[in-house]
């Protein structure tokens, strides 16, 4: 049986600034804005590409604004969208690597500056957080692993 990942509930303090950090500033695409009651709004946004789609809002998760950490977004050229995020006045931290060559450490443990110099799939990354706090990645992947 096929299990896809759907949805990714994202907890904020601002729903209208979220919004406008993820439709506007990152361009992702705005699929649904539910104003229920006072108490519960549902925002959807979707990024360019992506099968798997945002939620945030009022009433839709107890979880504190700002408290995921290591959401991962894969691109192709992680030099080009470090260079596009920072033109759409978002502060990227890289591109860098892992000193281990294997993943990244949490925080900024472990980051050489610069992407891989072999450029390798999976191996280059850069970081930004949302305006709550809530941490995210960049991945470069060019070629996907067998079976993946």
């Amino acid at each position: 049986m096929d299990m896809k990942l759907e949805v990714v509930v994202l907890p904020v303090a601002d729903v209208d600034r979220a919004k406008a950090f993820y439709a506007e500033r990152l361009g992702f695409r705005l699929d649904a804005d539910f104003t229920v009651d006072d108490g519960y709004r549902v925002i959807q946004v979707t990024p360019p590409g992506s099968e798997c789609s945002l939620i945030f809002g009022t009433g839709v998760t107890a979880a504190a604004p700002g408290s995921l950490d290591g959401l991962h977004l894969i691109v192709t050229d992680i030099e080009k969208a470090v260079a596009e995020l920072t033109e759409r006045g978002v502060a990227v931290d890289g591109p860098f690597r892992d000193a281990t060559g294997v993943f990244h450490h949490a925080g900024t443990t472990g980051r050489v500056a610069g992407a891989h110099p072999e450029r390798r799939s999976y191996g280059s990354f850069a970081a930004f957080g949302d305006p709550d706090g809530n941490g995210w990645f960049l991945q470069e992947i060019t070629q996907r692993a067998p079976g993946r």
